[in-house]
């Protein structure tokens, strides 16, 4: 059996995400060295009205990613697996050892910035749920203003990305279809989709300067749900996954297929767990968040033992 860490995207983050981190050394080296980077309190991302801004998002997701997964590491312990969602990929690829966290830390920073700057208001994202990825994709063909599919969440829980007007359109016609719900996420971009496709372009130059290394744990990419072991592609997997389809389901499905038993969400919150449910039909799923320490280092230190 193997273990899976699972890093969040945008939409999981929480006022006070970075204050509620256990106060140990490794949580307080990933704040440190972001504030290096950054030249400004990291801490101070994660209010409210910080929130508003993708790029405090953005950083505030990474930093607690890799803070979380360094405590639960500091004993010798690692997952068999690592998987982000959307921004949770640059947090998988440092936990991985394929990216430095401070590279990670400007990269993120910048990519926050380019997708802010891209659609600074007036788009966004909508997540549609109770009909089939057939159903959604048929509405998206058949509708006047351009919309996008930007994530397979699960058999029948999908988002879409596009102008609140093209948006709105479609969640109308969802719901006459028989959608259970239409919600309009706290994503002020739109992601996942074409309208990205000029700023991955603008983070890929930037990549081209930032070292790689090959992953030492494997790296599942949530765009093409399979493992990246080559630098090249896992380079182009991290500056391209703002513009592709996210198929978080097929990832989830490749992990348990690949004898993954064990889930271990980091944070913040536990969306990512209720998704997993829907594919571990056997396992152990936990969240960082709300579980002791010690509880979750007994469960890795269990599937270490089994898996040798």
């Amino acid at each position: 059996m193997s273990s899976l860490f699972a890093f969040p995207g945008q939409g999981a983050q929480k006022p006070g995400m970075l204050q509620r981190l256990p106060q140990e050394p490794e949580v307080h080296e990933c704040l440190a060295q972001a504030s290096a980077v950054l030249g400004e309190d990291a801490l101070l991302l994660d209010s409210a009205d910080a929130l508003q801004s993708t790029r405090a998002v953005q950083l505030c997701l990474l930093i607690a990613g890799v803070a979380g997964a360094r405590l639960l590491m500091r004993d010798g312990q690692r997952p068999d697996y690592v998987a982000g969602l959307s921004i949770g990929a640059y947090a998988a690829a440092v936990v991985a050892g394929a990216l430095d966290y401070r590279d990670a830390v400007r990269l993120v920073a910048l990519r926050g910035e380019l997708m802010q700057r891209a659609y600074p208001h007036g788009y966004g994202m909508t997540a549609i749920l109770g009909l089939s990825l057939t159903a959604v994709e048929g509405l998206l063909a058949e509708a006047e203003e351009p919309a996008y599919l930007a994530n397979i969440n699960a058999d029948n829980q999908l988002v879409i990305a596009g102008s609140d007007a093209a948006m709105a359109a479609v969640a109308a016609r969802a719901k006459a279809l028989g959608a259970s719900c239409a919600r309009r996420l706290a994503m002020s971009v739109p992601s996942h989709c074409a309208l990205l496709e000029q700023p991955a372009h603008e983070l890929a130059e930037a990549f081209a300067e930032v070292s790689l290394r090959a992953p030492q744990v494997r790296y599942l990419s949530s765009s093409s749900a399979r493992p990246i072991f080559d630098i090249e592609r896992l380079r182009d997997d991290l500056a391209f996954n703002m513009c592709r389809v996210v198929d978080w389901h097929g990832t989830l499905r490749t992990a348990y297929e690949r004898g993954v038993r064990l889930h271990i969400e980091l944070p913040p919150g536990s969306v990512l767990t209720g998704l997993a449910r829907r594919v571990f039909e056997q396992g152990t799923l936990a969240a960082f968040d709300g579980a002791r320490l010690d509880t979750l280092d007994a469960l890795l230190r269990q599937e270490g033992s089994q898996s040798r």
